[in-house]
């Protein structure tokens, strides 16, 4: 009996195991001499044969199956079970077998025999649109000629159910059906059956056991998970299983932020409320509220513990914090933290690990475990990715140079500078330390991607009573003069790569209007210090379309030069730079009537130029998030009047005697901040798309030497509208825009001789790729301008609100559509539309 039992149990455990690898040995008609209960040791004579394989090579198989020529075996036994597991992993059969055909002695043949799995011919999907179909075979990734496995089948069923549920659709079904292709043989059509069902929205999302913290205060917690609302404009009220597991885990951290360290979820559910609703209901246990206790350093010896504890701003009986305990150690957004205090002084070994000592009642005590290290030098600094760009370019806006102390800030402020120069893919950019601590060194690699900055416009449109004029011009951000020389294999389509920009811009609609404009830009003279020089030139002439030389020609000509130089500066702080220009213009107007300020004679402005600036936008120039601009100017003309007027009466003088001389003294104050109002991590810890609060506010002033010649009308401001040109050559009008009012409509006819302008705006980055930069904002703007100085009142002020969007493309440049909806009346315009839209192109027309 006993080994009667023996005997089954040993063919179960062979049919088992047979069966586990999902195919089968069969012997020959011999098989009486293969006893399960008494296997016997055999050798493999020849290469096993292969039957079956038609898509495969039978070589690769036989070496899958891991069987060679003069193996010993047992048979039965697990060499053969072992090479049926061996191909039946690959997962392309859908039956394998061993046969034994031939047995001579102690020498055995074997035949390996599959049933190839079937390869999919094409596919298709039903109960989708074209555009949603059109989504699928890219997520999924189906390609003609692979072999459908269950695997295969699971894995699409699962992506085609995710991206469903990802939209609302909770309740989808998705099935997939197989049928035999009549062309190709051993191929399948598959039908991929989508049964959306309703879109589920969130109807209310209910908390139980929660008293320190709110429902509400919880639900805005959950970043990603919102219930149906009115106010819920970005997010929809949709139920995404990934998106609902990462908002319980930021419930525990908003617990946690407020002391509740032992807080977690002891249940949640949920339910259909109706057909196409859904309730969520979380269970919480709150636990108790901790504090902070004592907090003790060890091992800093560089800084004092007084100065550390000053850095780290927790004190003894605050509400305990670990994720603001750790931002106070390592990564306050901000900078001051005490790691960026180590690093910043060269430490770049340094750590610190907080440590709870005692847990007495509600107080945690702590130790700050620092260790120190050696100071780092700056040994390699390499740049990769500049496929255009110099490496001389980029290596001279680097402030971490070979033999330099290690400075964490060092590192981001040169972050900033390469993007700012425009060349470059801000969000791509990545910096590499890799430090040496054998010898106290740290190489940096500086990974950039070249993105394009150059500019091409090509444009129609009619304003300015001119009728239709067409516009082509061309800016180039990176050119290089140098290799403009070297001949054509620089021309590729240009020469670029030394950081210059030259822009040349051409406008006409025939003879009666034209204008031409060339500048160029050297942010580098001499390849030394970042001194740069820039000139410009242009002529326009406007007329009544009659050739030169006709005694009924009307025109008026302005000619005009500028050449300015700027530096650097190290004081107050190295964000200032200061800019010095020398400007001229030559007006000569011909019979041009009443549409100027005289009718025949000349005019020359010739006047200097001083800005003073302080730039610390952060490191995207189209989307800025952090830091300030702010720039005062000044513009002054010689003192024309005071020199060559004498006791001359400007009561009887003409306009064309007046002005031949033009005199003014300008000056302006502008300030930008950026804020962020949100600091968002995405998956991978970088920073995420943020809201930033933008503040901008700006005064101008037109001051006049004499009294009797009055203010200058030249280079007055005109308040309201698009701005769209920014500038006018004609009067060199300064036009500012203010949106929701009519152009100029907020100043004299004259123009304004003082302005005051302020703009608030909250932005959201829909995108932030450098080929289609989109953003939108929500603005109030607020300003006025006065006929004199002493009528300055910058409480007086005319205010909008609107909506808007920014779209940046680096052929065209930022390209703005807002509407305007004004809060204030014009006196001066009692017809004036309530609201109204507007285009914008550029950032800051008008520079106010």
């Amino acid at each position: 009996m006993k080994n009667t039992l023996s005997k089954v149990l040993v063919l179960f455990s062979f049919v088992f195991i047979s069966i586990a690898a999902s195919a089968q040995i069969k012997l020959s008609s011999d098989s009486n001499k293969f006893d399960p209960n008494s296997p016997r040791e055999y050798i493999l004579a020849e290469q096993p044969t292969v039957t079956g394989a038609e898509h495969m090579d039978k070589n690769v198989l036989i070496l899958i199956s891991g069987l060679t020529v003069g193996d010993k075996m047992t048979v039965p036994g697990q060499k053969i079970v072992d090479a049926i597991k061996n191909i039946w992993k690959q997962g392309l059969f859908e039956d394998v077998q061993v046969f034994v055909t031939k047995v001579e002695g102690d020498k055995i043949w074997l035949n390996i025999s599959v049933v190839e799995r079937p390869r999919l011919s094409r596919f298709t999907f039903k109960g989708v649109s074209k555009g949603e179909a059109n989504d699928l075979r890219d997520q999924i990734k189906l390609v003609r000629g692979k072999v459908v496995t269950d695997f295969l089948l699971a894995d699409v069923k699962q992506q085609v159910i995710k991206k469903f549920k990802d939209k609302g659709y909770s309740d989808v079904t998705v099935s997939i059906d197989e049928k035999q292709d009549s062309v190709l043989s051993n191929s399948v059509v598959l039908f991929i059956n989508v049964k959306r069902g309703e879109k589920i929205k969130i109807e209310d999302i209910l908390f139980h056991g929660n008293t320190a913290l709110t429902d509400g205060q919880l639900r805005r917690a959950m970043k990603e998970t919102k219930r149906k609302s009115i106010l819920s404009i970005f997010k929809p009220s949709k139920l995404i299983p990934d998106d609902y597991a990462d908002d319980k885990t930021k419930i525990i951290a908003k617990y946690n932020s407020r002391g509740y360290r032992d807080a977690r979820i002891v249940g949640d559910t949920i339910y259909k409320s109706n057909p196409a609703r859904i309730k969520i209901e979380i269970t919480v246990n709150e636990g108790h509220r901790y504090y902070f206790g004592n907090i003790i350093w060890i091992g800093n010896s560089k800084y004092s513990t007084k100065i550390l504890s000053s850095i780290l701003n927790i004190k003894k009986g605050d509400v305990y914090n670990a994720s603001l305990l750790n931002e106070h150690l390592n990564s306050n957004p901000n900078g001051n933290d005490i790691m960026s205090v180590y690093m910043d002084n060269g430490y770049l070994f340094f750590s610190v690990t907080p440590v709870e000592t005692y847990v007495h009642n509600d107080t945690i005590d702590m130790e700050m475990h620092i260790y120190e290290g050696p100071q780092a030098i700056v040994n390699n600094v390499t740049v990769t990715g500049n496929d255009k760009t110099n490496d001389k370019i980029i290596m001279r806006q680097i402030r971490t140079q070979p033999g330099d102390l290690f400075r964490r800030s060092d590192v981001i402020r040169t972050q900033r500078e390469l993007s700012q120069l425009g060349y470059f893919d801000p969000e791509k950019m990545n910096i590499t330390p890799t430090p040496n601590p054998d010898n106290g060194t740290v190489d940096i690699n500086y990974q950039v991607v070249e993105k394009s900055s150059d500019q091409v416009e090509l444009s129609g449109g009619w304003g300015g009573g001119l009728g239709f004029v067409g516009t082509a011009g061309i800016s180039l951000k990176n050119f290089s003069l140098k290799n403009a020389f070297k001949g054509k294999d620089y021309w590729r389509p240009i020469p670029t790569g030394d950081g210059q920009e030259i822009s040349l811009r051409f406008q006409a609609n025939g003879l009666p209007y034209q204008s031409l404009n060339l500048s160029f830009v050297q942010p580098w003279v001499g390849g030394h210090k970042p001194n740069s020089l820039c000139f410009s030139l242009f002529t326009t002439t406007e007329s009544n379309g009659q050739p030169d030389g006709s005694p009924t020609r009307q025109s008026i000509n302005i000619k005009g030069a500028s050449i300015g130089f700027g530096m650097p500066l190290k004081f107050p702080d190295d964000y200032f730079s200061l800019l010095f220009a020398l400007n001229y213009q030559y007006y000569s107007v011909n019979n041009y009537g009443s549409a100027f300020i005289f009718s025949n004679g000349y005019a020359t402005s010739t006047s200097g130029k001083v800005t003073l600036q302080r730039n610390s936008e952060g490191n995207n120039p189209i989307y800025p998030t952090t830091g300030s601009n702010i720039k005062f100017s000044a513009e002054l003309t010689p003192k024309w009047s005071e020199w060559f007027g004498g006791h001359v009466n400007y009561a009887e003088e003409t306009p064309e005697q007046k002005y031949n001389l033009l005199e003014f003294q300008k000056y302006k104050f502008t300030a930008s901040w950026y804020t962020k109002i949100t600091n968002p991590k995405d998956a991978d810890g970088k920073e995420g798309h943020a809201v930033v609060l933008n503040a901008r506010v700006g005064f101008g002033f037109l001051g006049d030497y004499s009294a009797g010649l009055g203010y200058c009308p030249f280079n007055r401001f005109y308040l309201g509208g698009s701005g769209l040109t920014g500038y006018s050559l004609v009067d060199g009008r300064e036009i500012i825009a203010m949106r929701g009012f009519n152009d100029g409509s907020l100043s004299p006819a004259t123009g304004g001789v003082s302005i005051a302008k302020y703009t608030l705006e909250v932005r959201y980055p829909i995108s932030l790729n450098p080929q289609a930069t989109v953003y939108i904002l929500a603005f109030a703007d607020a300003g006025n301008s006065w006929s004199t100085v002493n009528q300055f009142n910058p409480f007086n002020v005319y205010r909008s609100i609107g909506p808007g969007v920014r779209i940046f493309l680096p052929m065209f440049g930022l390209l703005g559509f807002d509407y305007g909806w004004r809060l204030d009346d014009v006196p001066s315009s009692p017809g004036m539309q309530r609201g109204q839209f507007v285009f914008s192109i550029g950032q800051n027309l008008g520079e106010l």
